[in-house]
């Protein structure tokens, strides 16, 4: 897996862990915003717990009343996404100040809903797992800025996700989902 990651393209890495002092992340955001692209912040600091972490999601990207607050819920506000840019723009959130998320249980489930919410939405895949032809496929990835913990440090904790493949590279820690569970039934539109 490892390659380098991309914010403009529809292809994995869909999560990176890096510095927020590595340029990658503002010349990636730089050009997605030249192409039209959506960028947004996000505090980690206030994600200690599933139910903050859902109320930031909510209120920060504008999930719609019924967003059900948990995991599936967020797997599909991300992919059918209503916010800004009404899921038409190619978009990353970057979750600033993440280093106390090592230390929290939900990390690794956090960052494989992530990965399966950017999978489906780089894809744009109907509920039968066939491409939407009504919808443009975006590119949405998720990357966490670190303030002053190594990217490595999360490898075992993030490595506990479900169905999620990491790999360092360059000082960043980079997901993917595995290859024998996504896509399912090996569809092959997987290849973007």
């Amino acid at each position: 897996m490892p390659t380098m990651p991309t914010l403009t393209e529809r292809r994995p890495p869909w999560v990176v862990f890096t510095s927020a002092a590595d340029p990658w992340p503002a010349s990636e955001t730089a050009t997605l915003l030249r192409r039209n692209g959506l960028v947004l912040r996000l505090d980690a600091r206030e994600m200690t717990d599933p139910a903050s972490l859902f109320r930031t999601f909510a209120r920060e990207l504008s999930f719609p009343g019924y967003f059900g607050h948990n995991w599936d819920a967020l797997v599909d506000c991300l992919h059918d996404w209503h916010g800004p840019g009404h899921g038409n723009q190619d978009l990353a959130i970057l979750l600033e100040h993440a280093d106390d998320l090592l230390e929290s249980d939900f990390l690794g489930l956090f960052v494989s809903v992530l990965a399966q919410a950017a999978w489906h939405s780089n894809l744009r895949l109907d509920a039968d797992g066939e491409l939407d032809e009504w919808r443009p496929r975006t590119a949405q990835h998720f990357v966490f800025l670190l303030d002053h913990t190594a990217p490595a440090a999360f490898t075992e904790t993030v490595a506990r996700g479900v169905d999620v493949a990491v790999a360092l590279s360059d000082g960043r820690l980079l997901v993917a989902l595995t290859d024998t569970e996504w896509p399912p039934d090996g569809d092959p539109a997987s290849a973007p």
